[in-house]
């Protein structure tokens, strides 16, 4: 599963990307300054995209990553499965520029970068929720069975949206079933890295 990515997208690339879908991105503090974040870990905050609370406007927020778990013992829940699932409440958007898997079963175990073939950044279906206890705004990456660029190294990868799915994911009233499916042969690129 993925537990590390990367993020590199300026304010001015978000305002285009999502402008080229026919969607106006906001940011409720004002233009942000995003340095780039080369390697998100759980617990990290990140940018995610969603409707705002009042449901008016797409807005750009920095979120947790990894909602609390169930049992005080257990890690944050970075990732969430999708598959044989509908969700209607709490959808948004996870930029990311890379993400990482890893493979072997001894320390230290090679990783590998994989990045959106021909694209600089790419969004990841995820959900948020709102504070809970101690717990900010969080996020968390949905997942589902790998396409063939990811099954030669992972069982699971993340849910990657093509640009024309943002507006339909972030409108709970599309369902969610319909908008999610492994990426297709030859979309990402792996590259080994250790």
């Amino acid at each position: 599963m993925c537990n590390n990515y990367g993020v590199s997208v300026s304010w001015t690339d978000y305002l285009d990307g999502f402008g080229e879908q026919g969607l106006r991105l906001t940011a409720p503090e004002g233009a942000p300054n995003l340095a780039p974040q080369d390697s998100i870990w759980p617990t990290d905050t990140a940018p995610v995209v969603r409707m705002s609370t009042d449901g008016t406007k797409l807005e750009l927020v920095r979120l947790r990553w990894g909602f609390r778990p169930p049992h005080a013992k257990a890690g944050p829940i970075i990732n969430f499965r999708s598959e044989g699932r509908r969700f209607v409440h709490g959808r948004c958007l996870a930029p990311a520029s890379w993400f990482f898997e890893f493979t072997g079963t001894r320390s230290p175990k090679s990783k590998w970068k994989f990045t959106r073939t021909g694209q600089p950044w790419f969004c990841i279906a995820a959900l948020w929720r709102p504070r809970d206890g101690d717990v900010p705004d969080s996020f968390t990456l949905l997942t589902l069975a790998p396409g063939p660029d990811v099954a030669r190294l992972h069982h699971r990868q993340i849910a990657i949206l093509e640009p024309h799915q943002w507006s339909a994911w972030l409108d709970p009233r599309v369902p969610s079933e319909a908008l999610l499916a492994p990426s297709p042969e030859g979309s990402l690129t792996a590259l080994q890295i250790r």
